[in-house]
């Protein structure tokens, strides 16, 4: 072990998980002057877009289920379509789209148009009170007064310097006087506080219809950029209705399309089929049906329209479909396997109130730092999600204009039948669905403590940053009996390190019927679980 590991956090007035403790503390301290779930939850995502700029930003886009004892579950679409002007001759003579530069930027951002849709629904039907500009009040303290660098900030801007170096704009900031920020040092950050301020004062819709947008198109032009005000006016996120499955322990909850939310749901509906003959917790044989699930349920979602409505992938979730599916998993054998994964940095946090109000966040700006194209007025690092498009006009997920991406975003709920309810989530790609397999199994099916279940070892189907194989990789903590049991199954097994990031930064939290929040947060991450 390289670190302490952390316990199990418990409250009974309101628990915030993320993988910044400064964030952590920001939706904290929302919660113990009288803030609800929505209002905390907007604080930890400014927060995090100041003290966690190589995996967040406000130049990124967002998914949230938001759940309230009496409504249930619903969920916000906060994701930008590409811009009205984008189109395919624009990447004459490539193969795909640059993962940096301006040509990787070019969506829209969507993630602050979530803010503005919690935080009206807070003002209108939860009886919130707090302005806006409370709400951002601790990220535009931290970005002007400058943020303490974590080794995992240092270690990122020292291993993409060569990719984010080349813009004058980012260097600026984040290569202060040429040097890589060490552990420890302060990081200002203040045209992206003076935004951040602006979005408080005038309120978060200036971010796409009133004088930011304008200074965002502005910075865009005069960065020969793809996004325009009109494709920022034109943009706006919606609430919608979330995917929902059935299994013996409850109902589970996750975000539809563009999201590969469905395939989260399958995984675990694959697994499902199994509680009454479980593998022991934490076996081979554990991990291999996991896996074996994965490949089936990213088979459908790679098959699968962003566009799709949440009625069509539905049909995907029902029972007698998975039954059918599950008779495909092998406990003996492994499937072929060799997908093109999906990388994604991001972050996933939650919050609780004590109402038992809940809410699981997913924000992010795709790779460490998106596409590197800073806007030299705002200081807003824009996202790169849009080289998920193809360059191939057969693709499902051909480039067009105004179009909407494929997101590995997604948050999770869900609703136990003992009245549990549990939301959680992490950042990671493609080991989204699986991360949150092996996190919600081990808690339901095997009655493990919640942070046991983020802090055991994990594995990750398929290639991460900086490796491209399609292995199996597992966490260094796994016994050597398992390790063998995988190959003898046919599994091409690789070995990370312990506690390695290449598996996410994760983090959960269960309101119990007592009122007694649980909260529990990676230590792979700089996360924290804050509480009163």
């Amino acid at each position: 072990m390289n670190k302490n590991l952390p316990k199990t956090q418990t409250s009974k007035n309101g628990m915030v998980i993320s993988p910044h403790f400064a964030a952590s503390d920001a939706g904290l301290e929302i919660l113990k002057q009288g803030g609800n779930a929505l209002e905390s939850t907007i604080a930890v995502a400014s927060s995090l877009a100041i003290h966690y700029p190589h995996m967040t930003g406000i130049g990124g886009d967002a998914f949230w289920l938001v759940y309230d004892p009496q409504e249930g579950v619903s969920f916000i679409e906060a994701s930008g379509y590409s811009g009205f002007d984008v189109n395919m001759s624009q990447y004459e003579g490539l193969k795909t789209i640059p993962f940096r530069g301006r040509l990787a930027a070019n969506t829209a951002a969507g993630a602050v148009s979530a803010w503005d849709l919690a935080f009206k629904k807070s003002k209108n039907e939860w009886s919130g009170t707090m302005p806006e500009s409370k709400l951002v009040e601790e990220a535009v303290n931290s970005a002007k007064n400058g943020i303490v660098v974590t080794k995992s900030l240092s270690d990122t801007l020292e291993e993409k310097k060569e990719e984010l170096f080349v813009d004058e704009y980012f260097a600026e900031v984040y290569y202060p006087n040429g040097n890589i920020p060490k552990e420890g040092e302060k990081l200002v950050q203040e045209k992206l506080g003076n935004t951040l301020e602006k979005l408080g004062t005038n309120g978060f819709d200036d971010f796409y219809r009133g004088s930011l947008a304008k200074d965002i198109s502005d910075d865009f032009e005069s960065r020969d950029g793809l996004i325009s005000q009109k494709d920022l006016s034109e943009h706006h996120a919606s609430w919608n209705k979330p995917l929902e499955m059935k299994i013996s322990k409850g109902k589970l909850f996750n975000a539809s399309a563009p999201t590969q939310g469905v395939a989260s749901l399958m995984i675990l509906g694959l697994f499902d089929r199994w509680c009454e003959k479980l593998p022991q917790k934490d076996s081979a044989n554990h991990v291999h049906l996991l896996v074996e699930a994965t490949k089936i349920a990213f088979k459908h979602r790679d098959k699968m329209d962003t566009s799709s409505s949440p009625e069509e992938l539905q049909k995907w979730l029902e029972p007698e479909y998975l039954d059918k599916l599950s008779l495909e998993l092998d406990l003996e054998k492994a499937l072929p396997w060799g997908e093109n994964a999906a990388p994604g940095d991001t972050t996933w946090f939650g919050v609780s109130d004590s109402k038992g109000r809940i809410v699981s966040a997913i924000q992010s700006i795709y790779h460490e730092f998106g596409s590197g194209l800073t806007l030299p007025n705002t200081g807003i690092v824009w996202q790169n999600r849009g080289c998920s498009f193809a360059l191939d006009s057969t693709h499902i997920q051909a480039l067009e204009p105004h179009k909407k991406p494929f997101h590995t975003l997604n948050p999770a709920i869900a609703l136990f039948d003992d009245g549990r309810v549990m939301a959680y989530g992490t950042m990671g790609g493609d080991g989204q669905p699986q991360t949150q397999a092996a996190v919600f199994s081990r808690y339901a099916y095997y009655d493990e403590d919640l942070s046991a279940c983020i802090n055991n070892p994990r594995w990750l189907l398929g290639r991460t940053w900086g490796n491209s194989s399609q292995s199996l990789k597992l966490e260094s903590r796994f016994d050597e009996e398992l390790i063998n049991e995988l190959k003898q199954k046919g599994h091409d097994v690789e070995i990370l390190k312990d506690l390695d990031s290449a598996v996410g930064h994760a983090g959960a939290l269960v309101y119990h019927p007592s009122k007694t929040i649980e909260g529990a947060f990676d230590p792979r991450s700089d996360g924290k679980a804050s509480s009163f």
